[in-house]
């Protein structure tokens, strides 16, 4: 596979205070690769150094194989990028202003950025100063996308969108990666990274603690499930399972309720030893396993 990009052993400091430290991501062609963390865990860091607006104390970032720094100017070519906190100038109308950005990178076709702007419903003639935030994150939306780039890197890129145009958003995510092109994405929102990326970093307190596939963070999580027996079956048939933290009977006498983490190997061939009637779970999403590297954050800030 094609790394688009490679961040190595990046680490900043704001004089004594961590931003990140020692965070190593490579993000390959053609994915959605999301990197999720809570409001102050070093996401926007992480990104204002690798589209070069912040230099890094140490370590370096490649982009397409080139240098995030010296090569700066030939990556931001090939790049859109949609920043947490969008600036843009309130006299002008989201024409004119989409119209001086593309005239700075040299874009003349601007069939997209209509395109665009009809997908989401955005008035491009009106002062940017009067839009609502919602319309303010469509005009970033269009500016990042409209350039059709390669690269395209998103911080908190739904915010105040409002939940039709949210799934328009997800739509265009999708194109683009059937497209062979590559997303960078940044949230706190976890549905949103659940559904659309292909793997996902977790990152806490400036450091890294997990990269792995959407799936196998999934496969992590605390699943429920209630089985529903022809006869009534002691709990404590099930208590030396590994992958079981919790079995309780429930009030019909025939039912247990399982919380299981991990596989459900073991759980299922010891179900098999008996007559069932019914089995229904709730499957696990990333956000128990989000939820659970905070809670061990905050033990480890305790211990």
């Amino acid at each position: 596979m094609t790394a688009v990009i490679e961040i190595k052993n990046l680490t900043k400091f704001y004089g004594a205070v961590r931003g990140v430290e020692d965070v190593d991501l490579t993000v390959y062609k053609g994915e959605i690769f999301g990197f999720l963390g809570p409001n102050g865990s070093g996401k926007s860091t992480t990104i204002r150094v690798l589209v070069d607006m912040l230099r890094p104390t140490s370590g370096s970032i490649s982009v397409f194989g080139l240098d995030s720094r010296a090569d700066s100017i030939e990556i931001h070519r090939r790049i859109g990028y949609l920043p947490g906190e969008l600036a843009m100038y309130d006299r002008m109308t989201a024409r004119q202003m989409l119209g001086f950005f593309a005239s700075i990178r040299g874009l003349e076709d601007l069939s997209e950025m209509h395109t665009l702007a009809e997908r989401f419903d955005l008035d491009l003639d009106r002062p940017f100063r009067s839009y609502s935030s919602g319309n303010r994150q469509k005009v970033g939306l269009v500016h990042a996308f409209m350039a059709t780039p390669e690269l395209i890197i998103l911080d908190e890129p739904s915010s105040a969108l409002d939940p039709l145009m949210q799934q328009e958003f997800y739509a265009l995510l999708g194109e683009v990666k059937d497209a062979g092109r590559t997303v960078f994405l940044s949230s706190h929102v976890l549905p949103e990274v659940e559904r659309v990326a292909d793997r996902v970093a977790i990152i806490r307190q400036g450091r890294l603690v997990a990269t792995e596939h959407v799936a196998d963070l999934k496969a992590r999580a605390r699943r429920s499930l209630e089985v529903t027996f022809e006869e009534a079956v002691p709990a404590e048939h099930f208590a030396g399972l590994s992958s079981i933290t919790d079995v309780r009977p429930l009030p019909d006498g025939r039912s247990l309720a399982f919380v299981v983490v991990g596989t459900m190997d073991e759980l299922v061939k010891v179900i098999a030893k008996y007559r069932v009637r019914n089995i229904s779970s709730s499957n696990g999403n990333l956000e128990d396993v989000f939820l659970e590297f905070y809670a061990e954050s905050r033990d480890d800030d305790v211990a």
